[in-house]
């Protein structure tokens, strides 16, 4: 749900969510909240908020960051006119607090956040991922397999932070380093299919990118806006490309498109905007993925808010 801003946006969003076909697992795919503009020393209060239609129903969970996750606080010119500056939640004062020092617009870094979904969410299979790769926080990987057998793996998905807000806009090579490390130790023989997920498309997504859409090789529906690429390449698609057990890439950011594309022995995909904030006013909608493991298939296309479905590809082929 990108962009929700704490008014009336994100419950039009959770009724949107509560409206979805069955589904077996959500992947929230960055900007859950816009924090640069959240009225509130804690921002945890509304990604909560966020999720709690995909916790309600009992359907499990995983997220990373987006760019609007933990952006610094900017000042809405509005607040500056005659309705003034909304009300300030603080924490309630005790007797060695004094309710003051955490009481500001200050933003909630991510670290904070994915403690508070961690911590409070028994769905959640988000996870902070290795220290040593911060500020990056939703580094992991995910194991899915098949009620028949949950010990072999049917596919491995990987969740990387994509940076934005409080640091640049980037993954990192201490990131591309990890995934090379880990899929490796997990993955060995490239047997086992992999899926990776992230919020801002890498600078590949460029070369990818239809110039138009219905004579290309991709599949979608809307191609409106340019890609809005990380701010450089430090490794990770070459890593990525060496490895045929890669089918897709997944990633959000744009609203304005959700393409899946080839490129090179992998596809490259975006999701499509589903929440109710951020920009743009093209029709809502989400993309699903269908995974079967006898043989293995990864199937996706679009669900539109209405529930019309259109740009149905195979992404294991």
């Amino acid at each position: 749900m990108p962009g929700t801003r704490g008014n009336g946006r994100e419950r039009r969003g959770e009724r949107r969510q509560e409206r979805l076909m069955h589904i077996d697992f959500v992947i929230y795919l960055g900007d859950v909240i816009t924090a640069n503009n959240v009225p509130i020393a804690n921002a945890s209060l509304y990604w909560d908020q966020a999720i709690s239609p995909t916790r309600a129903r009992g359907i499990p969970w995983a997220s990373v960051f987006g760019n609007h996750d933990d952006a610094p606080f900017e000042w809405p010119i509005e607040w500056l006119s005659e309705s003034g500056i909304p009300q300030l939640h603080c924490p309630a004062p005790n007797a060695s607090y004094s309710g003051e020092q955490d009481c500001s617009f200050k933003g909630t870094q991510r670290l904070e956040l994915m403690r508070n979904e961690v911590r409070e969410n028994a769905l959640s299979y988000s996870n902070i991922g290795p220290k040593d790769l911060w500020p990056s926080i939703s580094n992991y990987v995910i194991q899915l397999s098949s009620s028949d057998d949950p010990k072999s793996p049917v596919a491995f998905m990987y969740f990387l932070d994509s940076g934005g807000g409080s640091y640049p806009e980037v993954i990192s090579w201490a990131q591309a380093e990890w995934f090379w490390y880990k899929s490796k130790e997990l993955n060995r023989n490239l047997r086992v299919p992999e899926i990776i997920f992230w919020h801002i498309p890498s600078q590949s997504y460029k070369q990818a990118a239809p110039m138009f859409l219905p004579f290309s090789y991709c599949v979608g529906s809307i191609n409106k806006e340019s890609v809005a690429a990380q701010e450089a390449e430090m490794g990770m698609m070459k890593l990525i490309e060496q490895r045929t057990s890669v089918k897709a890439v997944f990633v959000g950011h744009n609203h304005g498109l959700d393409w899946c594309c080839p490129h090179h022995n992998l596809w490259l995909c975006f999701a499509r905007h589903t929440g109710y904030g951020g920009y743009g006013n093209w029709p809502r909608g989400a993309r699903i993925l269908e995974i079967n493991s006898e043989p293995f298939s990864l199937k996706s296309w679009i669900r539109m808010e209405d529930g019309q479905t259109h740009s149905e590809v195979i992404l294991s082929s």
